[in-house]
């Protein structure tokens, strides 16, 4: 939620530094009316989201891919029952197979009733819906013919190429006991939204329940959290890897504010650059 023309410099900043992704916002919308409350910040205020700048997400990505080599770009997440299924494979399967695979794809319900209005898709029954579109993501992404009969969605048999040559992760974002449980049956990973200590250990508790409770075994199962630990040096990192997480998602200043973003660029790259050499290099 930075201005658009830091994005370049700021990924290209992290890349050189060590990091190995950086996350994308999505926004369709902004109503000019709505009692709708915003679920992650502790007043439920949206009034922050206002004349920010949100390019379309796989269009920013596709920018930021070109220019670099190895940095992985992680939605956080993208909308995904508001929008056409068969379109958003066909847009992800092009990005990720002109980045190199460098694509992980985190996905959610959008919190916003409004959203499905302006897209014409009902707000009832989001979740069933949400799963069905991961269904489609998944069958359609795989380069080979799929078809799919479901309650909301009719695919005929039908390929999409060029497909990627691996699997697009998709990590599903929310807190919800449901949120986490389709992270397991149809996900590749779950994205915390951030909150205290306490409630991350109680989700990432729960996470754990639910895949014994699937029989998930996976090795290649992604956690990616917000949480301070991540800025109290390698032993707490550890615990964090410990409890189960393999990203630690960091950032070194509030989104929620309101208006635009006036932050020098060189002072977020000083930044960055400070905690790669802080952490990154050791924990490396």
């Amino acid at each position: 939620m930075t201005r658009t023309e830091n994005y370049v410099p700021l990924a290209q900043a992290a890349e050189a530094a060590g990091y190995t992704s950086m996350t994308l916002s999505d926004s369709l919308i902004y109503p000019k009316e709505s009692d709708s409350r915003y679920p992650y910040t502790a007043t439920g205020d949206r009034e922050f989201l206002e004349n920010k700048e949100f390019v379309e997400t796989m269009i920013l990505a596709t920018h930021l891919f070109a220019h670099t080599t190895t940095l992985r770009l992680t939605p956080f997440v993208l909308k995904l029952p508001v929008r056409p299924p068969v379109l958003i494979a066909k847009q992800a399967a092009s990005v990720a197979y002109l980045s190199n695979n460098r694509l992980g794809l985190g996905v959610g319900l959008s919190p916003w009733p409004e959203d499905f209005l302006a897209m014409g898709v009902p707000w009832e029954k989001r979740g069933k819906r949400m799963d069905e579109c991961m269904d489609i993501f998944r069958g359609l992404t795989s380069g080979e013919y799929f078809g799919y009969s479901g309650e909301f969605y009719e695919v005929a048999e039908m390929k999409q190429t060029p497909a990627p040559s691996e699997k697009i992760p998709l990590l599903v974002g929310g807190h919800s006991d449901a949120a986490l449980r389709r992270a397991v049956r149809k996900g590749d990973g779950w994205m915390h939204a951030g909150g205290d200590g306490e409630e991350l250990d109680r989700l990432l508790v729960r996470l754990a329940e639910i895949r014994k409770e699937e029989g998930d075994t996976r090795d290649d199962f992604e956690v990616h959290v917000i949480s301070f630990d991540a800025y109290a040096g390698p032993d707490a990192i550890k615990r964090l890897e410990d409890k189960g997480v393999t990203d630690c998602i960091i950032g070194f200043r509030n989104p929620y504010i309101e208006g635009v973003d006036d932050e020098p660029v060189a002072k977020k790259i000083h930044l960055l650059e400070k905690f790669a050499e802080s952490t990154i290099s050791k924990v490396s």
